[in-house]
């Protein structure tokens, strides 16, 4: 019943608020009560001094019966409520003025009494009731004195029908009855003005909740629709709003990346089973066919098919080693051991190892390096592979009498190296997946039986590197590939 935060709130709202409307009801009707006692003792402080005054109720140590008799007559006729006692000098009661029997003490203390006379501004003070053994009640007290000397007290206890207790107190006025009443009223208008606003303060919670068990029932598939009233949260439950929306976000993202992940280890699975399988299949083929016909093969087909066979596990080696690579390049086990080289001359290397089998195919191979062009850091191994796979893509799709051009020039962050074509160029929804492992152009085809792993690694070596390898490319045109590289700082 109470397993929600609004109805917690409100339960401890209400009992605070029932503890607070008790607690000043009691303190109210208390301070009532004492105010009471105080007035009536304050308009009856002078009133046992009057009696003592113009009575002789003491001749010597004995009472004047008579004179006390006539007094108790006319003060019952006056005023029942008050009760009147004389003591002695140590507070013994030697008369009274209440029914037979109705006494329950012998004596009163002294203590209340000198205090009252010594410090009459000090109110109320409250004496024994010598009708209740544990009572105590407002009075008035006056001393009898003879020869200078205190021989007894008058002790009037005024106010004897007042109530004894809160309850009578409240029972007998009918503006505290009036006054406890609009207490409670206030007390519950303040219940219920909370607990609405408690409701109002909770509404964004309860709204965030809602939000939370619909992203979870989604399998955290579904994107958040939190708007917080303002881009600055102003409060903690804004706060909680857009840090939830924030790591909602973020989880369905990487849920997403995990899902295309997922899909995209699927689909190497199947390329590397494809691509292991057509080298693995051609190999075995050519073997058994040199096993099988081992006395009847002539020495020319028999080194065409041993040719063929080396092709193949070449093949096989050269995609086991590009995945080994590419795997260690995600994995970030292979990390860039950086030296200041010069890209102009690493590119004139590159340039140089690729020439002769350009020209065998009739391409042409240029180079372009600006004057200006600065020394980077990086690891010039890492580096002189990006290019190779880049020329080696370039040949591949380059036509004859094409043109192959490496430029390598200065940019804001350092150094920018670029390999154009004249190929085939790549068509525009093939175009954002070139760097997909595994990925194969349609119109550019699969010409030299590449898995589709060089650019992919290209891209990893460029990140290592802090850089950023891109591509332009248009179908019938050519191809532009570049990277950038960061350039030595110059002392």
């Amino acid at each position: 019943m109470f397993r929600t935060l609004f109805a917690r709130l409100s339960l401890v709202l209400f009992l605070l608020f029932t503890l607070i409307g008790a607690v000043s009801l009691g303190l109210g009707l208390y301070s009532a009560q004492l105010y009471q006692q105080e007035v009536a003792q304050r308009l009856n402080l002078d009133l046992a001094a009057h009696i003592a005054d113009d009575h002789a109720l003491l001749k010597g140590s004995t009472v004047d019966r008579e004179s006390l008799a006539l007094l108790f007559h006319n003060l019952m006729v006056i005023n029942p409520s008050v009760e009147f006692y004389l003591l002695d000098d140590e507070g013994r009661i030697l008369a009274w003025s209440a029914a037979p029997g109705a006494v329950q003490r012998e004596r009163v203390g002294l203590g209340p009494l000198l205090t009252l006379i010594g410090h009459p501004e000090q109110l109320p003070v409250m004496g024994d009731d010598p009708r209740d053994p544990d009572g105590r009640k407002t009075f008035s007290v006056a001393p009898l004195e003879e020869d200078g000397h205190v021989r007894g007290y008058v002790y009037a206890i005024v106010g004897s029908e007042q109530a004894d207790d809160i309850a009578d107190l409240l029972a007998q006025s009918y503006i505290l009855r009036w006054s406890a009443v609009a207490l409670l009223l206030g007390v519950l208008f303040a219940t219920v003005a909370g607990l609405a606003i408690v409701f109002l303060l909770t509404r964004r919670l309860r709204r965030l909740g809602r939000a939370m068990d619909a992203f979870r029932g989604s399998d955290f598939s579904r994107p958040v629709r939190i708007a917080p009233s303002s881009s600055t949260p102003v409060d903690e439950i804004e706060q909680m709003e857009v840090t939830f929306a924030a790591m909602a976000g973020r989880i369905h993202s990487q849920m997403n990346s995990l899902r295309e992940s997922d899909r995209l280890r699927r689909e190497l699975v199947a390329n590397v089973s494809h691509d292991l399988r057509t080298p693995l299949a051609s190999l075995r083929g050519y073997l058994e066919t040199l096993l099988m016909k081992e006395d009847s093969i002539g020495p020319a087909e028999r080194r065409a098919c041993l040719e063929t066979a080396s092709r193949s596990a070449e093949r096989l080696s050269r995609l086991i080693l590009e995945l080994f690579e590419l795997a260690k390049l995600d994995a970030r086990e292979l990390t860039p051991e950086r030296e200041p080289f010069s890209p102009a001359e690493l590119v004139q290397d590159v340039m140089l190892k690729f020439q002769l089998r350009a020209r065998q195919k009739g391409i042409d191979i240029e180079v372009d390096i600006t004057p200006d062009a600065p020394f980077v850091n990086g690891d010039i191994g890492m580096i002189e592979r990006v290019l190779n796979n880049l020329l080696e893509n370039a040949l591949q799709h380059t036509p004859e009498q094409g043109c192959i051009r490496l430029s390598v020039g200065p940019d804001a962050r350092g150094c920018v190296v670029a390999v154009a074509d004249t190929g085939d160029g790549i068509s525009g929804k093939d175009l954002p997946h070139v760097f997909e492992r595994f990925y194969r152009s349609a119109n550019r085809g699969n010409r030299n039986g590449g898995a589709g792993l060089g650019l992919a690694i290209a891209q990893r070596i460029v990140d290592l590197h802090g850089g950023k390898l891109s591509v332009h490319s248009e179908a019938g045109i050519g191809s532009v590939f570049a990277f950038d590289l960061p350039a030595v700082p110059t002392s």
